[in-house]
């Protein structure tokens, strides 16, 4: 079988997390690709629709992928019912690289569903909670309904993470925090310079909590961030995702902030 040819995994449960984003418990049908890491990524593909990149929001016995619909294929994959078959190619990029965090604090920053990539990492820490300093999860997002996997933050809580959500627009009943995600990064109980920061969210947010994390004292080789490109082949043969000299589907999605702030710097034409 060529890493071009979609795998057919069963759809063994569906979970409406949002209004436009669903979780997908998936199985194989015969042999599997090999288990993602945290923070990889796979094409998924609609039989008869087309194909797109969803990153992994679960690794380990249990496959779970979480897709919000914005276009046809993930229209597509959205309404898959448990039973019916998707295909998978992968597991495609590298990681989050958590082991090579191992001993210093955590810093996990998502905005909205970014935090579909980094709820592996969060279970991976909390896991092997003993390896690890402070935990703290940094949410960010539109209104309190738009809080993705707001049922397991208090189980996270529970088993020893900092959680903290801010929201852009407050609903009635809100009490938590109104602003940027940037307004997070002060109450997060870390020692900064000894800790490891992981993002994921729009560029723009990206750029700026990562900003200032380091103006906190960060170390700024120790900031990772998961670059997101308009990818095809997730082999880094058709150009599509390419970001100055990076093609994300295969240098990326997750990158080094240091390596990748030159090129979110540019103002595109």
């Amino acid at each position: 079988m060529t890493p071009m040819t979609p795998v057919p995994y069963r759809v063994a449960a569906r979970r409406a997390d949002l209004a436009d984003t669903v979780t997908l418990t998936l199985e194989p049908v015969a042999e599997p690709i090999a288990e993602p890491a945290p923070g990889q990524f796979t094409m998924m593909y609609a039989f008869g629709v087309g194909e797109v990149p969803i990153s992994v929001s679960r690794t380990g016995p249990v496959l779970e992928q979480t897709v919000r619909s914005v276009g046809a294929v993930t229209r597509a994959v959205c309404a898959t019912a448990p039973g019916r078959i998707l295909g998978l190619r992968g597991p495609f990029g590298t990681g989050w690289e958590l082991d090579a965090a191992k001993g210093r604090d955590l810093v996990l920053a998502a905005g909205g569903i970014g935090l579909a990539p980094l709820r592996p990492l969060v279970l991976a820490a909390l896991a092997d909670r003993d390896a690890y300093g402070r935990i703290a999860v940094l949410i960010g997002t539109r209104t309190p309904d738009d809080l993705l996997f707001a049922a397991e933050l208090d189980e996270w809580r529970a088993r020893g993470a900092q959680v903290e959500v801010t929201v852009d627009r407050p609903a009635p009943g809100w009490s938590g925090h109104v602003g940027l995600i940037t307004g997070l990064v002060g109450a997060a109980d870390i020692e900064p310079a000894l800790a490891a920061a992981f993002v994921c969210g729009p560029e723009i947010m990206m750029r700026v909590t990562a900003q200032a994390l380091i103006g906190r004292g960060l170390p700024a080789a120790h900031v990772r961030l998961s670059m997101e490109r308009n990818m095809r082949c997730g082999l880094g043969w058709c150009g599509h995702c390419q970001l100055g000299p990076l093609l994300i589907c295969r240098d990326g999605p997750v990158l080094p902030y240091e390596r990748v702030l030159p090129l979110m710097t540019v103002r595109e034409l």
